[in-house]
């Protein structure tokens, strides 16, 4: 049997590894996945195959009950909503292995002869999972905007008060470490400040650095797994957690340099979510303009332009319009026009947000342009169409030291020929600043909801 197992386990762990491979590109994304969800699938029999597991039926409950919760919410969620559905599904990873942690020190009477490196790593999985997973609810909440999105902190006091918390839970942790008092109080308490630590470091984050907290925490919740594992001696926990800690710890590290942030920046919280403010050089509000277009003026420009790129934000992502931009698109190539799409590393979210989007609209992949690969075709393109980008394409991180999002890598959006910008209104993007780009001269502003804006813009290209 203990062939059987080691023999299921490293099937399980190669099936992890192909299948991540998968998820490196649009085309396998799908199908790494599913391969992914088969090592699991059989890392789990693997794991109930170990002598001494019990209670079959109060198992057998757990998984109906998460097959039921889970599988449902997965389908029914719609794309915009997928950036809080990851946020809390890796929350409750990192819950269970704070749980888990809490169980081992009851079943052992506090640690009592249990080597020194089971005692750490159950209380590291402990601390690091409670983080997580009241973090990921804080998450959740500013992404579904049932919290403030904007950043909340206790102003100079709030990192005095992170570090007494953390002083707290690391004094709780090391009195259980060394075995100087084994009451169930001192666990809980390592698990209750915790959690008040993962409460006061994601609460002053505002929402134009919430992808980044979604890819640490889901960096936390790996890393806290491993450690479990480690404890228990279990080798699936510790190979998917580090590879689920790997690469959300790369993951982060991208998205941070992608914003020209440094992590301990975006913990220190405080951008994004407030109210839009203008940048030190802009000039006073009576002297900027805006100018608007029409569907019929924008199809116009669209048509007889020689090469158009198409830049897609979160506005997209609420409007569902990818299917119509995709439509459009197509028009626009039947008329000789080359059509690709810029994609900057944080647009949407959660990372790849637009790329999964413009895949379900069925957009062929090698029209999606990362940031590097497009920046230098602004230049030569005729009419950029920019549909709910805002922070993303504002010339701001380039031209003005005095804006918090200066020094961030963005898309040139502001070289090219023409710019059409698809909008509700004039309203600020996460970090709360004033776009430049929408003064510009060079800049069009076709107000209204997305999907909406691009089908007019579809029928007045079928009258042309």
């Amino acid at each position: 049997m203990h062939t059987l197992i080691t023999v299921l386990y490293i099937i399980a762990f190669a099936l992890f590894i192909y299948g991540l491979m998968g998820l490196t590109g649009p085309r396998t994304a799908v199908r790494g996945n599913k391969i992914a969800a088969v090592g699991m699938a059989i890392a789990v029999i693997a794991t109930l195959l170990q002598p001494g597991i019990s209670n079959w039926w109060l198992i057998a409950g757990a998984v109906v009950i998460g097959v039921l919760l889970g599988i449902p919410s997965a389908r029914q969620v719609k794309m915009t909503a997928m950036p809080q559905m990851v946020a809390l599904f890796n929350g409750l990873g990192g819950g269970a292995v704070a749980l888990i942690a809490w169980v081992e020190f009851r079943d052992s009477a506090g640690y009592l002869d249990r080597p020194l490196y089971f005692v750490i790593a159950s209380l590291f999985a402990a601390v690091v999972g409670s983080i997580s997973f009241w973090g990921s609810l804080v998450a959740f909440g500013k992404l579904q905007e049932i919290l403030p999105g904007k950043p909340v902190s206790a102003g100079k006091l709030q990192q005095p008060l992170n570090i007494l918390v953390i002083l707290l839970t690391l004094a709780c942790a090391v009195i259980v470490a060394i075995g100087a008092s084994r009451t169930e109080w001192l666990i809980v308490g390592v698990l209750v400040f915790a959690a008040v630590l993962g409460l006061l470091v994601v609460f002053p984050i505002g929402g134009a650095d919430m992808p980044v907290v979604i890819s640490l925490l889901n960096a936390f919740t790996g890393l806290s797994a491993a450690a479990m594992g480690l404890a228990l001696e279990n080798t699936a926990m510790i190979v998917a957690g580090m590879i689920v800690g790997a690469s959300g710890s790369i993951l982060t590290d991208q998205m941070a340099k992608a914003m020209n942030r440094s992590i301990p920046a975006i913990v220190a919280g405080g951008f994004g979510g407030g109210a839009a403010v203008a940048s030190a050089s802009s000039t006073d509000a009576g002297e900027k303009t805006v100018r608007s277009t029409s569907a019929s003026d924008a199809a116009i420009q669209l048509a007889y332009a020689g090469q158009v790129i198409v830049v897609p934000g979160y506005g997209m992502a609420v409007a569902q319009a990818q299917h119509a931009v995709k439509d459009m698109a197509k028009l626009l190539e039947d008329k000789g026009v080359s059509v690709n799409y810029a994609i900057h590393p944080v647009a949407g979210r959660m990372p790849g947000h637009m790329n999964v989007l413009l895949a379900e609209a069925d957009v062929p992949y090698d029209q999606l342009k990362e940031m590097d690969d497009i920046n230098g075709e602004f230049s030569r393109t005729d009419v950029t169409l920019v549909i709910g980008a805002n922070d993303v394409t504002n010339p701001a991180a380039r031209t003005d030291p005095g804006s918090p999002i200066h020094g961030m890598p963005i898309l040139n959006v502001d070289e090219s020929r023409s710019v059409i910008v698809l909008k509700r209104s004039m309203s600020a993007g996460f970090a709360g600043i004033e776009n430049e780009l929408y003064h510009n001269p060079k800049t069009a502003m076709l107000f209204g909801d997305a999907k909406s804006s691009v089908n007019e813009v579809i029928e007045e290209l079928k009258a042309l």
